[in-house]
């Protein structure tokens, strides 16, 4: 493990503070008249061949005349800021499986898709089904409460709006690579005990062979000065109903409670609104998500829905063995394999179940 000594500030686009983005405007990308009415054309054809989602490959989905487009959200995404959000897809004219097909297609596109729970999922549905998130095996994208900053686990999570909530849901993003800077400026001490394992809970999602527990350190510093880091504080409280599992230090608890505050302050944060047709991908690696908590419309069919796609990028950063050793599998291409729970086949169902 890294010591004090060897830790350094990251110096990339990916480190920047929301108030310097909240200032810029090339992070939101409409969609031009001209690519919409290619994807229409292309969304319809493959809609019509009846093919399931989950079979849905760059090959079946050809095109080329976006590949501009696609190029624009790779260098954004995987070697830039992070992240971006697009907007216009025409959710309120396609039928929620034609805008499944334009939304994998145009993921499959930037990296494979991976299984986000243990059903399997390749197409997620972030909507409140009224889990309890205080339950160990809860997970917070089934409920309509706020959710701390956090990574999930995959190179780049995306989010489509289908429909807003009647009131809060604001997404907010934070760069984790500026937080570790500003640790590493003001408690470098906090830094080095967050490079060693932080032991989390599975919340019953266990990979053949695996404990229902693993342990990775939070912050990875990685050769050349790249930064790697993976965060879920509600997953390392939770795995402390394991006996085995060792206990949260003092330091480390306070190591937590500065990464939480600053991801919290307006100096770190950018909040977006989502819009019904938008996009935001965002490489985990570098960006920390958050959700505010949000009120519901009563009537079934208005009630705030979002599809979610993992993606294992064959372009993504370099990571640390433990990601696709010791707490994920790994895809043909060693990327990080998702939530993969034995006898469980990949699917993609249209709706929350």
């Amino acid at each position: 493990m890294p010591t004090m000594t060897a830790l350094r500030p990251v110096t990339a686009p990916h480190a920047w503070r929301g108030p310097e983005m909240a200032a810029r405007n090339d992070w939101l990308r409409p969609f031009t008249p001209a690519e919409l009415a290619l994807l229409d054309q292309a969304v319809r054809a493959l809609d019509a061949t009846g093919i399931d989602i989950a079979d849905i490959t760059p090959a079946v989905f050809p095109v080329p005349e976006l590949a501009p487009l696609i190029a624009e959200i790779r260098d954004a995404v995987l070697h830039g800021r992070g992240f971006i959000l697009l907007r216009g897809l025409p959710v309120d004219r396609w039928t929620r499986r034609q805008t499944a097909i334009a939304y994998f297609g145009l993921g499959a596109h930037l990296g494979e898709p991976m299984s986000q729970n243990a059903l399997g999922h390749i197409l997620g549905h972030v909507k409140d089904i009224g889990a309890d998130y205080a339950q160990p095996t809860a997970r917070g994208y089934q409920t309509a409460a706020r959710l701390p900053y956090h990574t999930d686990s995959s190179d780049v999570v995306g989010l489509l709006c289908l429909q807003p909530s009647k009131a809060g849901g604001l997404s907010t993003i934070a760069s984790s690579s500026a937080i570790y800077n500003e640790m590493l400026r003001r408690r470098p001490d906090l830094v080095e005990e967050l490079t060693h394992p932080v032991y989390r809970d599975r919340r019953g999602e266990v990979p053949e062979g695996a404990e229902p527990w693993y342990g990775v350190p939070v912050f990875n510093p990685m050769p050349g000065g790249e930064l790697v880091t993976t965060y879920v504080r509600s997953a390392i409280r939770k795995a402390q109903r394991f006996a085995e599992v060792p206990r949260i230090t003092p330091l480390q608890e306070e190591a937590c409670d500065m990464l939480d505050a600053l991801a919290d302050s307006p100096d770190f944060h950018l909040d977006m609104e989502f819009l019904p047709g938008d996009i935001q991908l965002l490489t985990n690696h570098w960006i920390l998500h958050s959700r505010t908590e949000f009120e519901d419309f009563a009537e079934p069919e208005k009630r705030r829905h979002l599809y979610r796609l993992w993606l294992a990028c064959p372009d993504g950063p370099a990571l640390p063995e433990v990601f696709t050793k010791h707490w994920q599998g790994a895809n043909a291409a060693g990327r990080p394999g998702g939530i993969r729970v034995p006898g469980v086949a990949l699917n993609a169902p249209l709706d929350a179940v």
